[in-house]
C-alpha cells in the first residue's frame, strides 16, 4: 500500500486548507485510514479516521467541528477538509492505513506540512 498526501501550505488563521491522500495498492473501502499531525517538539497525535465502509468517522476534540474526512471511492482518494484553521493546527499531516482486523496503522504518506499564521 503507498499513500501520496498531497494540499499542505500557509494559510492565515480562519482560512482553509483541503488535504488529499492518494492510495495505491488497495482499495479505501477495504482498509481503515486515519489522519495524523506532529508539531515541532511533540508527538505525533491523532486527527481522524475513516471505517472501510465509511460509517465510522472519530474525530480528535480539537478539530471536531472544523474537520471533515471524506472519501472518493473512485479516485481511491481521502481528503481532510481543514477550516477555520488555527495556529495550533500547524503540523506535518500524514495519512495512514491499517487493515481492519488490524491494532495498529502500518502504512503511512511522507506528510505534508501546514502552516497557519497568525
Amino acid at each position: 500500500v503507498q499513500l501520496v498526501e498531497s494540499g499542505g501550505g500557509l494559510v492565515q488563521t480562519g482560512g482553509s486548507l483541503r488535504l488529499s491522500c492518494a492510495v495505491s495498492g488497495r482499495t479505501v473501502s477495504t482498509i481503515r485510514m486515519g489522519w495524523f499531525r506532529q508539531a515541532p517538539g511533540k508527538e505525533r497525535e491523532f486527527v481522524v479516521a475513516i471505517s472501510g465502509s465509511g460509517s465510522s468517522t472519530p474525530y480528535a476534540a480539537s478539530v471536531k467541528g472544523r474537520f471533515t474526512i471524506s472519501r472518493d471511492n473512485a479516485k481511491n482518494t481521502v481528503y481532510l477538509q481543514m477550516n477555520n484553521l488555527k495556529p495550533e493546527d500547524t503540523a506535518v499531516y500524514y495519512c495512514a492505513a491499517r487493515n481492519p482486523s488490524a491494532s495498529m496503522y502500518s502504512y503511512w504518506g511522507q506528510g505534508t506540512q501546514v502552516t497557519v499564521s497568525s
